[in-house]
């Protein structure tokens, strides 16, 4: 699928969102971070429905540190605030506070295939190292359920989509909406999907960047607010049935090229949880909301082809503040451009229902009201 980048933001509907963003105001603006995309539509490709049901779902590709072909780790930190989901890898984050390779982001039942694209990626890509060393690969593979709006049951996705999604990666601004991994996601009981987001702020002396990337998935209606406004409870229209308790989840996956310790990453990580809250979310018990953050600053080689010692650079603990607020205020506004740029699809269960995106004209008549 051509990436292309939508121009319905919150940005452009006027919006006060907080904050300076980077040129792109997506996770891209963060130097030699690559996104790309596989997106599989019966709505854009009727042949794919199957057994009378729609598809409507793919694969996010993130490639920290872009084609290199030497494996070189980034530092990572994890959290998450509630547990119902997946996120490969996350064990070794977890004790070592680094992974290496592609992070995909996908649905619930297609982890697996994901992962196998992912693995196929490394070695072939990494293979001088792989075959000299006998390395392992342990990519990040995560996953929200698509299954009210996709044939989840189907299987649809393979490797190889996931393979296309990687050989899409670009550092081009990412589309968003219904898009790879987000395709089928709903968010507040509107179509959700892949949003993406950026914050600018000096550190040192020095301008850097914090970049985000979610896969929306999550929230009931009334819960939702934009910029602390209940605008929720003011559109209660076009509900979908069913949807008495939160079945959703969130993604979210933190860059920055600011020099963090994993320890550092961890709380980076955690504040996700602040910026996923501002939309209203509580995180419910069904939910799987996992944060995953990474810098791409203190380049190293895996353990495995390096010397004894390693040596890193860290911002001082004192100045983290603004680098907290800047992920809350990137992951707040890439919620909202998730549900500005997706479209009406239908849903799968029950079938011949809607789900309805976001009425942008409307959100901003009401956000100028309340």
């Amino acid at each position: 699928m051509t990436q292309k980048h939508n121009s319905k933001r919150a940005r452009d509907l006027g919006l006060p969102m907080p904050g300076t963003p980077g040129p792109q105001n997506a996770i891209t603006d963060v130097e030699g971070v690559l996104v790309g995309y596989e997106t599989l539509s019966s709505r854009l490709t009727p042949a794919l429905a199957s057994n009378g049901l729609p598809v409507q779902t793919g694969v996010t590709a993130i490639l920290p540190r872009g084609r290199t072909s030497t494996p070189r780790p980034v530092w990572a930190g994890l959290h998450a605030l509630n547990g119902n989901g997946e996120m490969t890898g996350s064990h070794w984050v977890k004790d070592a506070g680094y992974f290496t390779g592609p992070i995909l982001i996908t649905n619930t039942h297609s982890v697996g295939a994901a992962h196998e694209a992912a693995v196929r990626w490394m070695v072939d890509t990494y293979r001088d190292a792989w075959e000299n060393n006998h390395l392992w690969a342990m990519p990040v593979v995560a996953e929200t359920y698509d299954g009210v709006l996709n044939d989840i049951n189907g299987l649809h996705v393979r490797p190889d989509h996931a393979a296309k999604a990687l050989e899409n990666a670009t550092s081009n601004p990412p589309a968003e909406g219904n898009v790879g991994g987000g395709a089928g996601m709903i968010c507040y009981e509107f179509k959700g999907g892949t949003g993406t987001a950026s914050r600018r702020i000096e550190a040192g002396g020095k301008p850097h960047t914090v970049g985000v990337l979610v896969q929306a998935n999550h929230g009931l209606r009334p819960w939702f607010k934009v910029l602390g406004q209940p605008v929720g409870e003011q559109m209660m229209e076009d509900r979908l049935p069913g949807f008495k308790a939160e079945r959703g989840s969130i993604i979210v996956i933190i860059a920055t090229d600011l020099p963090l310790l994993p320890s550092q990453l961890d709380r980076l990580a955690r504040r996700a949880t602040i910026g996923i809250g501002r939309g209203g979310t509580p995180g419910g018990n069904s939910s799987g909301d996992i944060f995953l953050a990474f810098s791409t600053a203190n380049e190293m080689d895996l353990p495995q082809l390096s010397g004894p010692w390693k040596s890193m650079v860290s911002l001082n603990d004192d100045l983290l503040d603004p680098v907290y607020l800047a992920a809350v205020e990137a992951i707040e506004e890439a919620v909202l451009n998730a549900m500005l740029a997706a479209e009406d699809t239908p849903t799968a269960r029950p079938a011949g229902a809607v789900c309805r995106a976001i009425d942008a004209e409307a959100l901003r008549e009401l956000f100028t009201r309340v």
